[in-house]
């Protein structure tokens, strides 16, 4: 599934600066709650239309000057959001003004008086005052669009965009999350593994926030992972799996994917191979990747659409095939 980003801090270092507050919606007051939802309102609007010089009047002038990459999450998330209606559902303000200089900022948020925490780890943030909104669209796929702003004489302008959708194969995060539990229950782990993972993307509203909830939901994701995945799938700790004919195909990752827009997700894994070949042989060998790995996990099978293989040789582009479960012998 492709992710649209840009913002403020989207690699995290070491370090936190000192000196940031966190004021949650419940605690607001009236004017600052509603001047906050009005501009991420106003800038959703805009973000829907694909009107670019209205968003980047609202933009700060980093990003205005060189407006392009903006541009470009704007067309991708566009028609995406396209009919759907527009409702703001949380809003943040996070104090940086008091940092000396630009550093790693942190914040945490009480969320109602309760022990439950939003959390917001943005590295490399500029000094000055920040919000954060999230704008739900409800239309025939329901998405969101979060925003980080940074006020400026008075004025709440974009510093980050982040759309995203909040269901796949006709169900949200919540929904993959709790069916992800029933696998476990039922000793399936390859798809509670997996439903945990589709969970987490939807879940998250952007790269640098956590929540108690979100939290929570990481912790069951790696009490999930089966345990030849209990480090993760990588290149430097592949899943290794044998065809029936004694081919080893070692995976560098595995997780899933929504491109398809079926009622079922796929899954998707990446697969480490010297060279491609030729187109035919490319696909062969895909095809007899997919049939291994579901052949070793038959579990998967009745949880999703099919599988997606990439196999990445060095110095190529990588060649996909997808195959529903039907398809794959």
């Amino acid at each position: 599934m492709k992710r649209f980003a840009v913002g403020l801090g989207m690699v995290l270092s070491a370090g936190m600066a000192m000196g940031q507050s966190c004021v949650s919606q419940s605690q607001m007051k009236v004017e600052e709650k509603d001047a906050l939802k009005l501009a991420a309102y106003t800038l959703a609007l805009g973000v829907q239309a694909n009107d670019d010089a209205g968003v980047k009047a609202q933009t700060v002038a980093e990003y205005a000057k060189d407006f392009a990459g903006v541009a470009g999450v704007m067309s991708d998330a566009s028609p995406k959001l396209k009919g759907g209606k527009a409702a703001v559902e949380q809003v943040y303000v996070l104090d940086a003004s008091q940092m000396k200089a630009t550093g790693d900022a942190q914040f945490y948020c009480t969320l109602n008086g309760s022990t439950a925490e939003a959390d917001f780890t943005i590295p490399q943030l500029p000094v000055g005052r920040y919000g954060f909104a999230m704008v739900r669209f409800d239309g025939a796929e329901p998405w969101r669009v979060s925003f980080l702003l940074r006020q400026e004489a008075g004025k709440w302008l974009l510093a980050g965009i982040y759309p995203k959708p909040l269901s796949a194969g006709g169900h949200e995060g919540l929904w993959y999350w709790q069916q992800a539990r029933e696998f476990s229950a039922k000793k399936q782990p390859w798809v509670a593994w997996l439903y945990d993972q589709e969970a987490e993307v939807l879940l998250q509203p952007a790269p640098f926030v956590s929540s108690t909830h979100l939290e929570k939901l990481a912790g069951e994701l790696a009490s999930a992972a089966p345990p030849e995945v209990k480090g993760g799938v990588s290149d430097a700790a592949k899943l290794v799996v044998k065809g029936a004919d004694g081919v080893e195909y070692r995976f560098t990752s595995l997780g899933t994917d929504n491109s398809l827009g079926k009622e079922k997700i796929d899954v998707a894994a990446h697969l480490k191979v010297d060279a491609l070949g030729d187109a035919a042989a490319a696909r062969k060998r895909n095809l007899d990747a997919m049939a291994a790995l579901v052949t070793a996990h038959p579990e998967l099978k009745g949880a999703f659409h099919g599988v997606w293989i990439f196999a990445d040789a060095p110095g190529q582009t990588a060649y996909a095939t997808e195959a529903a479960m039907a398809e794959i012998k």
